[in-house]
């Protein structure tokens, strides 16, 4: 899974990326201080792994990663070339979902490209540049349509379709706010559309604020009105609070987001967030090799799931010896499992899910 970091420079973009990846990205008081995308590999932190290692003594431990893509700032004019924009589109094109940092903080020393502090303008800045681009794929494909249906009338439901896409866009609206049913939603998957993949705003708020209460702050409000219009997911963040975090020992960190009233560290909540936005779970695969976490799309079936291990395990698929690990845990033990008949087999249409603790059986 890759997860592209965006913002217009200064609200913290690489500040954040910093905080989450430890990478050492470069983050100044200055517009365009990342130019090439900064990448950071970040293990997701699961503590189902942590119960099966001390169960198995692994000579290998593997957490589900997700790779991180600090993309330089935006400006105005991206979609013409302004700036870095080119860079910037081909950049984004190449992520799997957005999380788009918005900055909801004052702080006279840290300058706004803009000169004010407007988490809608700013929102608003990057989604114009978006849709500029998306307008010219768009139109390009509708011309292709329009050819199709001289030769084949039903591809009128399609243009139809693309049509109402492109009006959304017209007014200034992404593609993701387009109502579909799970045809159009798979027809509109074919286009590469930058404002149809799925996005986080990521709203950069002070440490002050969670010291008080976040939604005191009225920038968020503003930020979760826009999300909720195009169906969007808001994470308050603190990217300031996250770094200090970085250096902390495990025990130092719980203490600090105790004091907090915070269960979790942004990072943990924002990796939450992107499972969930993108439709993602994890099966957990345990013995003495190897302890590991595969992450796959919900309603994924055994054997496709077995072929993320290997393809000859998809392609010699007999079944799945499966146990939950919230039963695993309970009975303390896989033997224990099986004599309580908490272990099953599976066979080819089984829906893996969340937890799943599978052995799978395969012949090639």
């Amino acid at each position: 899974m890759k997860l592209g970091i965006v913002g217009l420079p200064n609200v913290g973009k690489s500040t954040l990326f910093n905080a989450i990846t430890n990478a050492g990205a470069q983050s100044a008081n200055y517009p365009f201080c990342t130019i090439e995308p900064n990448i950071g590999v970040v293990a997701v932190p699961d503590k189902r792994l942590n119960w099966l290692s001390d169960l198995y003594h692994p000579k290998k431990f593997t957490p589900a990663s997700i790779e991180f893509v600090d993309i330089a700032g935006l400006v105005k004019g991206a979609s013409k070339g302004e700036g870095l924009g080119n860079k910037f589109l081909a950049n984004i094109r190449e992520v799997d979902a957005i999380v788009h940092v918005v900055r909801c903080f004052e702080d006279d020393d840290i300058v706004h490209v803009e000169g004010s502090i407007d988490p809608k303008r700013d929102i608003e800045t990057i989604n114009v540049e978006l849709i500029l681009s998306d307008l010219e794929v768009l139109d390009r494909r509708i011309d292709k349509t329009q050819k199709m249906i001289k030769a084949d009338k039903k591809y009128q439901i399609e243009l139809d379709f693309f049509k109402r896409v492109k009006e959304a866009l017209d007014a200034g609206k992404p593609a993701r706010s387009v109502e579909c049913n799970e045809d159009e939603a798979a027809l509109l998957s074919t286009v590469n559309l930058l404002t149809n993949k799925p996005i986080i705003y990521a709203a950069n708020m002070s440490e002050a604020d969670f010291k008080a209460d976040i939604h005191q702050n009225h920038f968020l409000a503003e930020v979760e009105t826009i999300a909720n219009e195009e169906h969007a997911a808001v994470l308050p963040i603190c990217a300031e609070m996250e770094a200090e975090m970085g250096d902390m020992e495990p025990d130092e960190k719980e203490l600090f987001l105790a004091d907090l009233g915070l269960k979790e560290s942004g990072l943990d909540r924002l990796i939450r967030a992107c499972y969930s936005l993108l439709g993602l779970i994890s099966f957990l695969t345990a013995g003495e090799p190897e302890v590991r976490a595969w992450t796959i799309k919900k309603g994924t079936k055994a054997p496709q799931a077995a072929g993320k291990i290997h393809t000859d395990f998809e392609r010699g698929f007999i079944r799945a010896e499966i146990v939950s690990f919230k039963d695993l845990v309970e009975c303390g033990s896989i033997a224990a499992a099986k004599e309580k008949g908490l272990y099953r087999s599976e066979g080819k249409d089984y829906v893996m899910q969340d937890g799943d603790v599978v052995l799978f059986r395969f012949n090639v």
